[in-house]
């Protein structure tokens, strides 16, 4: 990225330099590539670190570019699509799924929750909890509720907790016949347990997607997948699976040309 004037516009001269900088980002770097210090930046584009900061934020907030503690600012990973079509119904845990399960309890599923799975309050579920990593950085959270009456042969003798007793609930489910999911999507603010798995601040912007797996007609699981605005994307194809994006080729063949 050579010094660069930028030009007189009528659009703010920070959004200017956003535009300029995003440019430069699909045609002279690579993800995890570190950026200059924000002095030699300022000054390759003669513009006010203030100026600069503003535009740099802009980028971070688009999912553009991540600042890393005693790193500095380096080019985001690409995002994660996040397919909303569900033309194939599969279970969590199934092939190729690639959630980590962390850990697994039982609880009383939240009201809004209980009303979806369609159970009397207070009724007590197992909770899977898992998390979606990507380029080595954690990327979704989710929360899977589990009535006891979907997964009745569940063992007393599996591990009482963590991602041994998750997986054994996860088989369980593989058991029953899946006929349907129920999905929806909509944009909310990370809670603290989910904000600190996804190293993000509690209230940050989220996308939230739940899933209902219908079984002969009733409810059998709850899905509650939180995943990071600022690196995840919505995507509408044939297929149902969660896909990445190789948005790294696309920059590459870019360059190329």
């Amino acid at each position: 990225m050579g010094t660069t004037r930028l030009e007189t516009v009528p659009e703010p001269k920070y959004w200017h330099l956003r535009t300029v900088l995003a440019e430069a980002l699909d045609t002279d770097f690579v993800v995890g590539e570190v950026l200059p210090n924000e002095r030699e930046l300022a000054a390759r584009f003669g513009v006010a670190r203030a100026t600069l900061r503003q535009a740099l934020e802009q980028l971070e907030l688009e999912g553009r570019l991540q600042r890393r503690r005693g790193v500095g600012t380096t080019v985001a990973p690409p995002r994660v699509g996040v397919d909303v079509s569900t033309p194939r119904h599969e279970w969590p845990g199934a092939d190729e799924d690639a959630w980590q399960p962390l850990d697994c309890g039982t609880a009383t599923a939240p009201a809004a929750v209980a009303r979806l799975l369609e159970t009397d309050d207070g009724e007590q579920v197992h909770t899977v909890r898992r998390i979606r990593v990507t380029h080595g950085q954690s990327v979704a959270a989710e929360l899977i509720y589990v009535p006891a009456a979907s997964v009745p042969d569940l063992s007393a003798i599996e591990a009482p907790s963590g991602p041994a007793r998750a997986r054994a609930v996860l088989r369980e489910l593989q058991h029953l016949g899946l006929d349907a999911q129920e999905r929806a999507v909509e944009l909310g603010s990370a809670r603290a347990d989910d904000a600190k798995e996804l190293d993000r601040l509690p209230g940050a912007p989220v996308l939230v997607v739940t899933t209902r797996y219908v079984v002969a007609g009733r409810i059998a699981a709850v899905s509650v997948a939180t995943y990071r605005a600022d690196t995840c994307r919505l995507t509408f194809g044939d297929s149902g699976d969660l896909e990445i994006s190789d948005e790294t080729q696309d920059r590459q063949e870019r360059r190329a040309s």
